[in-house]
């Protein structure tokens, strides 16, 4: 029985993800696809289970969890291949697949089980060893711009990154993407449901719905939390903090709670997806770098709603943007870093990209329009990496690609994501 807990999260949209899902079934026996709660895990595994013939089985179902403790091997040894479906509330499923796969011997078979989960079982204790060198690790942010345009993509990172920077202005110039707004995206954001549904949409309903569903239920799965309130409030405590440094004392005093029990909550949270800590690039020895990672959240239309705001701001298109970078990682074969830069003069970039031999500063503007001077932490950046850094890339509001000096450009957002 799979499940996604409503009709209208489920999506016929292609996902960027499927394909990096196809790679890893020709080499892994498992396929593991973390993410947030309703970010359309079930809808993709669904969509595999009807092209393969799979078994489907899900936890969210109690009749299935009774017939896995029955008989684990059994019930994850029937031959075909499976869908298992929110593993995170039976933790024991992944010791049950290891012994399976190693059951195989010399014979694995590539993709045989699809696995999916609410949470980043890499981070649980009990499960984060079991499926070493068996498993590929795939995770699933809530839909981007171009997914929620049927492209099934994610933003053109590939485009910019992959070339050098005297392109960027072709590249950008030769995109059909439409425009768009923003502040539109962020009120929506990219959970299937509300992203994809009538623009009278009751989001307000369904975010305090999925608070609720996330603190009663989700959480319960992972952790025993006791009374739900001291985390709710935890957590606006966090995300009105959005795109600045973790400060947990702060958050503590703020909250009037321990550090170990801020610590704590930090930490399932970003188990659960909920939470993106976002960690400092701090390569470099000619500057003092700032290292305590900085806070996001798992879409910016959820987290306005838990920070009581009613007009987006610049953290939150910061937010979006990071969402749609992170969904992009998930479709490299090489795993880029993503972080982002600040020295303690203050200079800073937004978020930086790292492979080996190169990197991509990104710097996003809300305004219409932009100058060199506006840039200070951007030519720093270009100035402390040198060749590892041949241009900068500025995503703004305007409508033209413009050369703001030394390799850098200013590309209007909605021609890149």
């Amino acid at each position: 029985m799979m499940s996604e807990h409503s009709p209208a999260a489920v999506s016929p949209l292609p996902r960027s993800a499927a394909d990096a899902i196809r790679r890893a079934a020709r080499v892994f026996p498992v396929i593991v696809l973390r993410g947030p709660r309703q970010s359309g895990k079930s809808t993709v595994a669904a969509a595999f289970a009807r092209d393969d013939g799979r078994i489907v089985e899900s936890f969210d179902d109690p009749r299935t969890s009774q017939a896995f403790r029955d008989d684990q091997d059994g019930f994850v040894r029937r031959g075909k291949p499976m869908v298992l479906d929110e593993v995170q509330r039976e933790p024991g499923v992944m010791l049950a697949l290891k012994r399976a796969v190693d059951a195989m011997g010399t014979r694995r078979r590539p993709g045989h089980y699809l696995v999916t989960g609410s949470a980043n079982l890499l981070l649980m204790r009990q499960v984060a060893d079991s499926l070493a060198g068996r498993a590929a690790y795939i995770n699933l942010w809530p839909m981007t711009r171009r997914e929620r345009l049927g492209r099934g993509a994610t933003g053109r990172w590939s485009a910019f990154f992959d070339s050098v920077p005297e392109e960027w202005p072709r590249l950008a110039e030769a995109d059909d993407a439409p425009r768009d707004s923003w502040r539109d995206l962020v009120r929506l954001g990219g959970f299937p449901e509300p992203a994809l549904a009538p623009t009278d949409f009751p989001i307000g309903q369904w975010t305090s719905a999925y608070i609720q569903t996330y603190l009663n239920r989700d959480l319960r799965d992972l952790a025993e939390l006791g009374s739900t309130v001291d985390f709710h409030r935890l957590m606006q405590a966090a995300v009105v903090r959005l795109g600045s440094l973790t400060n947990q004392t702060q958050l503590g005093l703020d909250v009037q709670l321990p550090q170990t029990r801020v610590r704590s909550y930090l930490n399932l949270l970003e188990i659960s997806f909920q939470l993106v800590r976002l960690q400092a690039f701090v390569l470099g020895r000619r500057k003092r770098l700032i290292k305590s990672p900085k806070l996001y959240w798992n879409d910016p239309a959820l987290a306005m709603h838990l920070g009581g705001v009613s007009d987006p701001t610049g953290a939150h298109f910061e937010n979006l943007v990071l969402i749609d970078l992170l969904a992009w990682r998930e479709t490299r074969t090489s795993w880029p870093q993503i972080g982002y830069w600040r020295t303690s003069a203050g200079h800073e970039v937004d978020f930086v990209i790292e492979a080996p031999q190169r990197l991509l500063p990104i710097e996003v503007k809300t305004s219409r329009s932009v100058a060199p001077g506006d840039l200070k932490g951007m030519h720093t950046f270009l100035d402390e990496y040198g060749k590892r850094a041949p241009g900068g890339l500025v995503l703004y509001e305007g409508d033209d690609v413009r050369a703001l000096g030394r390799n850098v450009f200013a590309v209007p957002w909605w021609r890149v994501m």
